[in-house]
């Protein structure tokens, strides 16, 4: 699995950098290096809402708050 997150300037100030670490430290605990690559990208087009996030060609929009919910719901199920 992939997952993309958006580094470009409008996400940055809506906190990619905070939701980068977050996923690298979700998938360290699950211990899921081996099954989940991340990734950082550019502009993904769909800067009005939070962080632009892919995963498996589907796009998500996090802020730091609902990356945990992310994480669970949408990478976890699908592994």
């Amino acid at each position: 699995m992939k997952i993309k997150v958006c580094i470009g300037s409008s996400c940055h100030l809506k906190g990619s950098r905070q939701v980068v670490e977050q996923l690298q430290a979700l998938i360290a605990q699950k211990k899921l290096e081996d099954q989940i690559e991340l990734a950082g990208t550019f502009c993904m087009n769909n800067c009005q809402n939070g962080v632009c996030v892919s995963c498996d060609d589907q796009i998500y929009s996090l802020t730091p708050d609902t990356v945990d919910q992310f994480f669970n719901n949408e990478v976890l199920t699908k592994l």
